[in-house]
């Protein structure tokens, strides 16, 4: 574990106290730890989850499909 000296503002610090007792945390460290987990979670680039990697392998493996003219496309689109 890491500890750090940071500066905040007093509205972050707020923000920390509330997320801090509306999840029952013992200490902002906890509420820090838990903001930054959400952020990667929602923010960053998160991993694939593997029922869509499986459902793309499956996409990979079907054949095309071939349009002579762009309004035969249209009404394949137009029917699906």
């Amino acid at each position: 574990m890491v500890q750090a000296i940071i500066d905040i503002e007093d509205h972050t610090n707020r923000v920390l106290n509330v997320v801090k007792a509306k999840f029952g945390l013992k200490d902002k460290s906890e509420a820090i730890d838990m903001m930054a987990n959400q952020y990667e979670q929602h923010i960053l680039e998160p991993e694939l989850r593997p029922e869509y990697i499986e459902k793309l392998q499956k996409i990979k493996g079907q054949k095309g499909m071939r349009f002579r003219t762009v309004s035969g496309l249209r009404k394949s689109i137009k029917n699906a």
